[in-house]
């Protein structure tokens, strides 16, 4: 599913108009992003958490020469899954 075909769901499935639905997803998503920039966690109960971690410095391999590089200490976006997702999830591939 892309982002077109999640906005004709959720607007089908809240029965308002495809560009409300946008509006409401884009609002969302940004928000997110902007809270978890600033190392904000949220949380929606039974879906999961979005949060940023912190990636410690390491040493890696350019795959094709070999060549030894240091990877720089970063911050990085997580997302962790909550246990009514996890459950659905679940319980949609045992149907399959």
């Amino acid at each position: 599913m892309n982002k077109g075909e999640l906005v004709d769901a959720i607007a089908a499935q809240a029965e308002v108009s495809k560009k409300d639905a946008e509006t409401v997803l884009n609002a969302t998503l940004e928000t997110i992003m902007e809270a978890v920039a600033q190392r904000e966690k949220i949380t929606l109960v039974g879906f999961g958490t979005f949060e940023a971690r912190d990636r410690q410095a390491r040493e890696g391999r350019n795959p094709s020469t070999g060549a030894a590089l240091k990877i720089p200490a970063t911050t990085v976006p997580g997302f962790s899954v909550g246990k009514g997702f996890k459950e659905m999830v679940a319980t949609a591939a045992k149907k399959k």
